[in-house]
């Protein structure tokens, strides 16, 4: 088991960054992704538990936003969303931004240190607004270029409601004689340590939150549909069938 020093945090101040390296398939396809070990220990450790445990092996991307983050991490399908068996809350790390390309934890609104099992990628630079929201959405890694494709694969396809889908039309989404299955919805696959040495990703340079120490005055204040965030399991499954309306599912 690998052991993490949790050190001190600087907030402010340029740095450079090591990082374990993991790889999320996707059935849109590859994700790899750069792991901030120096700066989130904590949310790291956490990340990487999960990934031990297969946890995240079959879950699907359960909300994508035009501009905005497609989330995950939270739920696999049968006939319906079930939310998978998640870790002690892991307290909020807010050191680095949430510029396009980083990955984040979602949490629950108005409670800073609630982020368990949920992850949503940056599709654009949110760092006016995730930075300093619910205590700032704490950033734990970045993508590799070649990864972005993937992510814009899944933000072009069909979304009921916030939900990507794949081989359904717009009009399908509302219709009474659809059925939707697993093979609609955009799975993760596996997530594997490809590296696990925080060493193995020399020169990264991730971008500081300089944002966190001012006070959060938005009238939109962090939600399910607002931001990163999430309410909790049992009004995330209400927003899961309103989205895709009357659509059968198999069984």
């Amino acid at each position: 088991m690998k052991k993490y020093l949790i050190g001190s945090l600087l907030v402010c101040g340029s740095f450079t960054s090591h990082a374990t390296i993991v790889e999320m398939q996707t059935s849109q396809g590859v994700i790899e992704i750069n792991l901030f070990d120096e700066q989130a220990p904590n949310t790291v450790a956490n990340f990487l538990s999960y990934i031990e445990d297969d946890a995240y092996n079959e879950t699907v991307i359960h909300r994508s936003i035009t501009d905005f983050v497609i989330q995950g991490g939270g739920f696999t399908f049968s006939d319906s969303l079930d939310p998978i068996t998640t870790r002690p809350a892991v307290i909020n790390e807010p050191v680095l931004s949430n510029v396009k390309g980083t990955i984040a934890m979602a949490k629950l609104a108005n409670d800073e240190n609630s982020a368990t099992s949920q992850w949503f990628f940056n599709m654009v630079d949110n760092s006016t607004t995730l930075d300093i929201q619910n205590g700032g959405y704490t950033v734990f890694g970045q993508i590799t270029a070649q990864s972005q494709p993937t992510l814009d694969n899944i933000s072009a396809l069909v979304h009921c409601s916030d939900i990507p889908v794949v081989d359904i039309t717009s009009d399908q989404c509302s219709s009474s004689d659809v059925t939707i299955s697993s093979a609609n919805l955009v799975t993760i696959n596996s997530v594997v340590v490809l590296d696990d040495n925080p060493a193995s990703s020399t020169g990264l340079n991730p971008t500081n939150n300089t944002l966190i120490a001012q006070e959060d005055t938005s009238d939109d204040a962090i939600s399910s549909t607002s931001s990163g965030g999430v309410l909790g399991g049992f009004w995330l499954l209400i927003a899961f069938f309103v989205s895709v309306n009357r659509l059968k599912r198999t069984h």
